[in-house]
């Protein structure tokens, strides 16, 4: 009989919590929006759409501070390259495009 698998559930209260929570788990790169894609300077690689999935995120709202306002997502590329991305949301949100905000698009 096949065995179920149980998926962990992470929570977090900080950003810094979740961020470093994701390091230990091996999303060791930062990853920004740029244009049309996500970019990774420190690997000089450029991720379409396409070519990464969303593996977990975590929003935060400010209790006080709409500039608390931010969502972390733990990015997984198809070449098993790992990495966050932390974008702020509502009237903060960074400048992206249809393609990228369609996959980042988050459900409430």
């Amino acid at each position: 009989m096949p065995r179920k698998t149980r998926e962990i559930v992470y929570s977090y209260e900080t950003v810094t919590e979740a961020l470093e929570s994701l390091y230990r788990r091996g999303y060791a790169n930062n990853f920004n929006i740029k244009d049309s894609a996500l970019e990774c300077k420190n690997l000089n690689l450029v991720l379409k759409p396409e070519d990464f999935e969303i593996v977990e995120f975590y929003r935060f709202e400010g209790e006080t501070n709409p500039g608390d306002e931010e969502i972390v997502y733990a990015i997984e590329s198809k070449d098993g390259v790992k990495g966050t991305l932390v974008s702020a949301f509502g009237i903060y949100a960074d400048e992206v495009s249809d393609e990228v905000l369609k996959k980042l698009k988050i459900e409430r």
